[in-house]
């Protein structure tokens, strides 16, 4: 997913942010068989998920339309 999220041409500048789901008990809790899993937020606020196991960029590019 990682590198199919850094190929994908997107209207707006983003960051990329690689976690390890298995290092946090709240994540674990929230993504435990979803990972890879792909969230976003805006302005810090709290993450959204996107997708997961695969990258849908029907889906990023909505989040994006969303900001």
């Amino acid at each position: 997913m990682l590198e199919a999220l850094k190929r994908c041409e997107l209207p707006q500048p983003f960051r990329i942010e690689v976690v390890d789901v298995d290092a946090d008990e709240e994540l674990v809790s929230r993504y435990d068989e979803l990972v890879p899993v792909l969230a976003g937020s805006r302005n810090g606020g709290e993450p959204v998920e996107i997708c997961h196991y695969f990258l849908d960029e029907g889906r990023l590019k909505a989040f994006f339309a969303a900001s």
